[in-house]
Order: C-alpha cells, then sequence, then structure tokens
C-alpha cells in the first residue's frame, strides 16, 4: 500500500464502524463512566495523538467533576507495525492518591497502555482505569483488560477517529481498516 498516496488509501479500505456506530459507543461509554466515576472527581488522561478525537467527544458528555491532563507514548510513529515505547509527555497533574482515567483510541497489543497504566502508579495514581474507543480482537491474551470498550475491531490495521494509517485519516468520523 502507498504510504503516500492517503486517497487511495481511503478508497481501497474496508468500513468496520460506521459514524453513526463510533458515536452510539461513546454515548454508551459516557453514561458507563458517569456511573463509575461521578464520585471520584478523577483526573482523565488523554493518550495522545489517537486519544484526541474520542478524548474530545466523550468529555463532553461527562457532567461530573473532573479534569484533563495528557500523556504522549507511542510505538507506532506513524507506521503500522509497533517499535520501542518512545516516552514525548508525562501527565503534569500531581497524581498523588487520585483516581485517573486514560482515554485511548484503541486498545490493540496492549503494551503502550500498560506502561502509561504503571507510569501513573508510580507518579501515585492510587486507581487507573481506562477507556478505549475500539479494542483489537486477538487470539492472545492481553497484558491489560480496558474497563471501558466502545466497540471491537477484528485483527486488522484500523484507522479514522484518531488512529491513524501512516499519518493520515485520524479525522474520520467512521472506522476504517486497510485493505
Amino acid at each position: 500500500m502507498n504510504a503516500q498516496n492517503p486517497k487511495k488509501l481511503l478508497e481501497n479500505a474496508q468500513l468496520i464502524h460506521s459514524s453513526e456506530a463510533v458515536e452510539a459507543a461513546i454515548s454508551r461509554l459516557s453514561k458507563e463512566i458517569t456511573e463509575t466515576l461521578s464520585d471520584k472527581s478523577p483526573i482523565v488522561i488523554c493518550v495522545m495523538g489517537g486519544g484526541i478525537v474520542f478524548a474530545g467527544q466523550l468529555l463532553t458528555q461527562l457532567s461530573f467533576p473532573l479534569e484533563v491532563d495528557y500523556v504522549h507514548a507511542s510505538r507506532y510513529q506513524n507506521n503500522t507495525v509497533g517499535k520501542t515505547l518512545t516516552w514525548q509527555s508525562l501527565p503534569k497533574l500531581d497524581l498523588t492518591n487520585r483516581t485517573v482515567l486514560l482515554l485511548d483510541d484503541i486498545l490493540d497489543e496492549g503494551i503502550t497502555l500498560l506502561a502509561i497504566r504503571e507510569k501513573c502508579l508510580e507518579l501515585g495514581a492510587k486507581l487507573v482505569l481506562s477507556a478505549v474507543l475500539v479494542e483489537k480482537k486477538l487470539t492472545h491474551i492481553k497484558p491489560i483488560a480496558a474497563e471501558f470498550v466502545g466497540l471491537e475491531v477484528p485483527d486488522r490495521y484500523v484507522f479514522g477517529y484518531g488512529m491513524d494509517a501512516y499519518g493520515w485519516w485520524r479525522n474520520l468520523s467512521a472506522i476504517y481498516a486497510l485493505a
């Protein structure tokens, strides 16, 4: 697949979840998260850059006190295969004795989300939960499970709604898989 031709990427992609399905999943997640965290005044941490679209939509549906921060750790660097975890930014807020909710676009292998969870605990968080827009169905057990999952996707490279294909198409309102 030609990473330099983003229009061709999308033309050849397969729709996995429509915009409506994504919106419905986020609405459901907001209710589940509110039931669990509305009395906790959590710090909600967006995992950049993929989590930004999901976090932006979800946060507007959470009607309880919370603080927002972000972390930037990546294994992909605009590739379709994960490599070594690179830390670009740690949370700025004091996590000591706080409940933290991590928001990320996808739970794939779980390596990045686990490392971020462990870093938050190391920084003093008393409880770290995670919400992901999508979880990839794999045949093996992952090292971490998300407490809140919006949608499942097949074991293919997916993009849209914060997830990219070679750096492109994070801005799509639906989720696609590479051909």
